[in-house]
């Protein structure tokens, strides 16, 4: 057996597999696609799923892969064991109802033994206890001795996720030695030791579990295996884990280079090194893949994995943002098999390290308020931090609850789980509330059954009218059979032309009419894949099983196209100027303006903006033909269509292309061609999320009113000022010039009466058990002239306590100092503003000498410095 490097590993297990017919695909993002049963991709198979599920057909029955996966359930075992990762690269060999058993056994021992030339004696093989087949395969086509197969029950050996395909396993395992087991004489593979070590798992999907638990032979069965590479490597490199493995070592090694720091020598630094070295590597793949931190779904496993390390990093004495730093040493490490991450170096770089900034802005009061607990805690004899307070440190401080838990674990102390998930239940149903209620007139379960009875057929993206029959009347959510003048309805008709709300884009209005009624439809859903049409009876009486007309409103409709197709445009013009990594992650088209929200790290600047709008003008003006067809969606990929992470597409597609520029799959109703927008105003551009940024734009007639309000507005300000229009740029500056000037004079002759007032104010101090103290109460004093006025008054007092407030229209600022020989008689500032702006209906606090805060109730103002003088009383006892 002889070294070999984790690159060429990799590259004998592929090149092995292409010899034996295997088709070689490159490794899937990290986001799973048409996938909401996972948040990241997690082992070989699971990008395959559609193939295994025959929803998709597969390039070719034999595929083989290096699929990189992520896997967080252990996260809290990363760094403290020598094997737990949650960034990994899995090798496999699947079979998509092509080869089996009598395969896949004698190729995995194929490459074992001759292609890594693992010795035949170290090798062992479990079995599911029942499978004779493959212990025939084994013992007799290969030749592994009796004594060197184990059999292995259901819960070792075989593979199954509730109901549908599942079957029997074959594992592979190398012996590494008597001195690395336990020494118990029935050592074995399956044995807690790290004398036998797994490296390969062969799945034979042989049956199909239904719901009476009966196992079925399924026709075709399929092959998926799986061998961890950095396992293997560690076999090969005959080190005892996976942190020693070329690859990883050599990004761990720049970490010990960056923080100064021995392996080896200290374990809980050693932890930390680990944690680091392995974070790193899951979050440059991750954000590489188009995932930005944040609260929910992959984009919170990003951001506790990033958190973490970040706070190991701490741990080292890396107070400033570093992980950044590493992403060229995971990048350079990668380049032979991952080049593209090249690409993208400097925009990952830049994700970390705005999100390390962002939590080095909020972990030292975190952490500060932790320990808080934690004193708490221990001065109660207590080992459980209650759910509410770990909640608020997740919620104020951006503390995940898996950080909490490794801080006070350290401490002996644990989380009540329990109530931190009641705690975030809470929340989410604040949410919920805050949001309006769904009085739609089908909202009802015994109606929903109802309306699968009926269907729609659509034909609004070929004409904007249609001769239709009444199906069904939807009034007070219950189906009638007619409904007259005055009356709300939704009407379900055989066949529309109406758009109904979806892909972000709103439903469409206009009429239903014939010469016995007429019905104003201002909205248009979809429901159970029929069209309901939302709308008032302007006049007559509505029957089932009427002949009507259905119209759409051409101007709205026109207009609602005009900001659709421009969204493809802008989607298109963001990923070119921005960067690839951008992705659609919501969108709201209306007739009167579009909302475009995408997947971006930091604001966009004024010429990023303009640049971006320029080249949308730009596509507009060069009247780009808008083409649909429908497709496979296998094909549409193939071609190159953009796709949305989050949507979910039938086997058929609808691609919306806009010349050579724009390619999307898409369900909207758009133009024929690019110049009918007319024209794209941006109107604002702001966040909506951590790592989500959101346009609002118009088109058309709606972007001619907007830019004509500006002119408006402009005219207007140019006539009060009394000066031309071309002027008002300078004039603006200039007045903005004065105003500085004024400012400044206004602040130093605030300067000038505060210190001339110093010694008058300080006249108004009283004795209270020994401590000097004024309180004043200033009319129109913001913050900074309370500290100003502070320092001045505490520089003079020499000994004592201040407490200032400063009112404006009925709110209160509050500044609250101490003097040191006070602070040692046990006064403090932060606890005096507390206690006062309480009173107050308000908030505060600070440092034991110096403290701010403030209220909303002046009117309780001497009651506040009542409790100020008490305070003082009550300490000084």
């Amino acid at each position: 057996m002889e070294w070999m490097s984790m690159d060429e590993i990799r590259e004998k297990f592929l090149s092995f597999f292409e010899s034996k017919g295997h088709l070689r695909l490159k490794s899937f993002p990290l986001i799973p696609h048409n996938d909401k049963s996972l948040l990241l991709i997690n082992s070989g198979m699971a990008p395959l799923k559609p193939y295994f599920t025959g929803k998709e057909v597969p390039p070719r029955k034999r595929v083989t892969t290096c699929q990189k996966c992520i896997r967080t359930p252990d996260i809290e075992r990363v760094g403290k064991t020598a094997r737990h990762a949650t960034f990994f690269e899995m090798l496999g060999n699947f079979s998509f109802g092509d080869y089996f058993k009598e395969s896949a056994i004698p190729w995995a021992w194929e490459f074992a033994t001759q292609w890594l030339k693992l010795p035949e004696d170290k090798l062992w093989v479990t079995i599911y206890q029942n499978d004779d087949e493959a212990f025939e395969i084994w013992n007799k086509v290969v030749g592994v001795p009796d004594e060197r197969i184990i059999r292995m029950g259901k819960e070792d050996n075989f593979w199954e996720i509730g109901l549908g395909p599942c079957g029997p396993c074959s594992e592979l395992y190398f012996d590494r030695g008597v001195e690395k087991g336990c020494g118990k004489p029935d050592c074995a593979p399956g044995c807690d030791c790290d004398r036998f070590m797994e490296f390969w798992n062969l799945v034979f999907t042989q049956f199909d579990k239904d719901e009476a638990g009966n196992y079925n032979r399924l026709a075709n069965p399929n092959i998926d295996t799986g061998m961890g590479l950095e396992r293997m490597a560690a076999i090969m490199q005959g080190v005892d884990n996976i942190f020693e493995v070329d690859v990883v070592k050599r990004i761990m090694d720049d970490v010990l280079k960056m923080s100064g720091t021995k392996y080896n020598e200290d374990r809980k630094r050693d932890v930390s090194i680990r944690v680091i070295t392995d974070h790193i590597r899951g979050i440059t793949f991750m954000i590489g893949d188009g995932i930005l931190p944040s609260n929910e779904g992959r984009g919170y496993v990003l951001r506790r994995i990033l958190r973490r390390a970040a706070r190991h990093g701490k741990l080292l004495g890396l107070n400033e943002p570093f992980l950044y730093k590493l992403v060229d040493s995971v990048a350079g490490t990668y380049i032979s098999a991952y080049p593209e991450l090249t690409d993208r170096l400097d925009y990952i770089k830049e994700v970390v390290k705005l999100e390390e900034e962002r939590f080095n802005e909020t972990i030292d009061q975190g952490i500060s308020k932790l320990q808080v607990y934690i004193d708490g805690l221990k001065a109660e004899g207590k080992a459980v931090l209650s759910g509410e307070d770990a909640f608020k440190l997740y919620d104020t401080y951006g503390f995940p609850l898996d950080l909490t838990k490794e801080i006070l674990e350290e401490q002996g102390i644990e989380v009540d789980e329990e109530g931190f998930n009641r705690e975030m239940s809470i929340q989410k149903e604040r949410a919920r509330a805050n949001k309006i209620e769904d009085n739609s007139l089908w909202a009802n379960d015994a109606l929903m059954e109802e309306l699968r009875a009926y269907s729609t057929e659509f034909v609004g993206y070929e004409r904007l009218e249609s001769k239709s029959k009444v199906l069904a009347i939807l009034k007070d959510r219950e189906l009638v059979s007619s409904a007259s003048e005055g009356e709300e309805v939704g009407i379900i008709l055989d066949t529309t032309p109406f758009y109904a709300e979806s892909g972000g884009q709103v439903g469409d209005k206009g009429t239903i009419y014939n010469n016995n009624v007429n019905i104003i439809v201002f909205d248009c859903k979809k429901v159970l894949n029929k069209h309901i049409h939302i709308g008032k009876i302007r006049r007559g009486i509505i029957s089932v099983g009427d002949v009507v007309n259905a119209e759409v409103d051409k101007g709205i409709r026109m207009n609602t196209a005009r900001n659709h197709t421009a969204t493809h445009l802008l989607h298109k013009a963001l990923r070119e100027i921005l960067g690839e990594h951008v992705h659609q992650a919501g969108s709201l088209v209306t007739p009167e303006y579009l909302r475009f929200d995408f997947s971006h790290y930091q604001g966009l600047s004024q010429e990023q903006l303009d640049e971006i709008e320029r080249r949308v003008n730009e596509k507009i003006y060069e009247s780009l033909p808008v083409e649909i067809s429908v497709t496979t969606l296998e094909e549409a990929q193939k071609i190159g269509a953009m796709a949305l992470f989050t949507e979910k597409y039938g086997d058929r597609v609808r691609i919306v292309k806009a010349g050579d520029y724009s390619m999307e799959l898409c369900g909207g109703t758009h133009l024929k061609n690019t110049s009918e927008i007319g024209v794209f105003k941006i109107v604002s551009e702001g966040a909506v999320g951590a790592g989500l940024r959101r346009i609002e734009a118009r088109t058309g007639p709606g972007a001619y009113e907007y830019l004509s309000g500006y002119k408006k507005l402009v005219s207007s300000i140019a006539d009060y000022l009394k000066i031309n229009e071309n002027d008002l740029e300078n004039r603006v500056i200039e007045m903005l010039s004065l105003i500085k000037d004024k400012d400044r004079e206004i602040e130093t002759l605030k300067q000038k009466i505060m210190n001339m007032s110093v010694d008058e104010y300080l006249k108004g101090t009283i004795d209270v058990k020994g401590v000097r103290l004024l309180t004043l109460k200033l009319n129109s004093y913001t913050n900074k002239d309370l500290r100003d006025l502070n320092d001045l008054l505490k520089s003079k007092l020499k000994s004592g306590v201040l407490l200032l407030a400063g009112v404006e229209d009925g709110k209160v600022n509050l500044v609250a100092s101490v003097t040191q020989d006070i602070i040692e008689k046990g006064l403090k500032a932060g606890e005096i503003i507390k206690e006062v702006s309480a009173i107050l209906n308000g908030s505060g606090g600070g440092r034991p000498d110096m403290a701010q805060g403030g209220g909303k109730d002046s009117s309780r103002l001497d009651e506040a410095f009542l409790a100020c003088r008490r305070y003082i009383e009550d300490k000084m006892q």
